[in-house]
């Protein structure tokens, strides 16, 4: 009267007392096992996620999504450009820029250095900075007024702070009496900003565009345009885009670009964690062929009569196939919704925890971040969740067919 007549059979085992508490002990071990492993692995992954959310919005915070760079390195008409790059539906934000590379001198200090020349009000199109500033703000950068603002690094580097003055010594090379001497120009410290990147904090200076263009000479020229976009991952394609739009011959950059090791480190970091934390649930299905073994063994009995009563083999099979898988989805299923669930109150859960034990965990004094960062992904979830089934699911076969290569005649023999 039961259909089909192994699903019954399969989830009547599943929930049968069993004689042997052994069993019964390795079947919970191996349902927890999995659960661990499948919360364990989508709390890891979320963290993760959100280590390279932190990353990656400090990184685009001073960066740029696309650039667009004249061939010969400047571009003449670039508010034309602009026009072009604000009509785009993607676009959101466009900024024109000059950059250089140099030295700052202050006494005995020397830095690298690579300055860039803003516009104040266009700059907050395109990036951040203006957010994290510690001193000053960007309306201090003024044309003419050859005032710069330094990464927080790179100020204590040279050991200067608002007001003191530094000397950039630009790539440009000018004709004096005494022969050819690099170009330099004093300029003012007037703010500080610290984006907890060492790349930037360390090695990055903003001045007025025009006072950047006048120490490189180019005029009314600018080095390019900055875009950010609608979607950011679309920036290759859409800076190219833009690029032909316009006259005359251009380079094109963007973050996926200039940023690819380190963010193809962050992925293969993510990868590689994902399959060492997926041992603990290859280890929890190994259990669970354990358990099967043993159940077999035990019902050696229940398996020759349910032949005898015309179950083929291939039934035989399912009834304990069944019976794994349901230890496997029970555990996944439970694993799955704590998972979610801590991945989603992970912050909360760890600051109660700062506060009961009295320490911090993220150290702000040595970590750029004093909170664990959690940003979870569903497609993680359901990957995590179907690949921990479909082990489990596998871990039944070899009992499985084990139980159906039973013989009725040798089974009864000694009962």
């Amino acid at each position: 009267m039961f259909k089909p007549l192994p699903l019954f059979i399969g989830l009547r085992y599943t929930r049968a007392k069993r004689r042997n508490h052994f069993i019964s002990f390795i079947s919970a071990s191996s349902m927890l096992g999995v659960m661990l492993g499948v919360a364990a692995l989508i709390v890891v992954l979320s963290v993760m996620n959100g280590f390279h959310k932190e990353v990656r919005e400090r990184i685009l915070g001073m960066a740029s999504h696309a650039v667009i760079m004249g061939a010969d390195g400047k571009i003449d008409d670039w508010r034309r450009g602009l026009e072009i790059a604000k009509d785009h539906p993607e676009v959101v934000g466009q900024a024109p820029f000059v950059e250089m590379r140099g030295m700052l001198i202050n006494g005995q200090y020397v830095s690298g250095v690579a300055v860039r020349g803003i516009l104040p009000e266009e700059e907050p199109k395109v990036s951040d900075v203006g957010k994290h500033m510690t001193e000053g703000s960007l309306s201090l950068l003024e044309p003419g007024s050859f005032n710069i603002i330094l990464g927080r690094e790179l100020a204590n580097n040279l050991g200067v702070q608002v007001g003191d003055k530094v000397t950039l010594v630009a790539p440009e090379v000018m004709m004096t009496p005494a022969g050819n001497m690099p170009r330099m120009k004093r300029f003012n410290v007037v703010g500080t900003f610290r984006i907890d990147m060492g790349k930037f904090d360390s090695g990055v200076g903003l001045v007025h565009m025009s006072d950047a263009a006048k120490v490189l000479r180019l005029g009314e020229a600018v080095t390019g345009i900055r875009l950010k976009l609608r979607d950011m991952y679309r920036a290759p394609e859409i800076s190219v885009e833009l690029a032909k739009e316009q006259e005359g011959w251009f380079r094109v950059s963007d973050w996926t670009m200039e940023f690819s090791n380190f963010f193809s480190a962050l992925r293969t970091e993510k990868r590689m964690m994902g399959m060492i934390l997926f041992l603990i649930i290859a280890v929890a299905a190994f259990n669970i062929v354990s358990t099967l073994v043993m159940v077999v063994t035990d019902k050696r009995s229940d398996i020759a009569i349910l032949r005898t009563l015309g179950l083929s083999p291939r039934e035989i099979m399912q009834i304990f196939m069944i019976q794994g898988a349901t230890l496997g989805f029970v555990g996944t299923l439970i694993g799955a919704i704590v998972g979610v669930l801590a991945a989603l109150n992970l912050e909360s859960f760890i600051a109660g925890l700062e506060k009961l034990f009295g320490f911090k965990i993220l150290d702000p004094t040595v970590y750029y971040i004093s909170r664990m960062p959690s940003d979870l992904h569903w497609d993680d979830v359901w990957m995590v969740a179907v690949s921990a089934f479909v082990v489990t699911l596998l871990a039944t076969l070899y009992p499985a067919r084990r139980a159906a290569a039973t013989q009725p005649a040798e089974a009864l023999r000694y009962e």
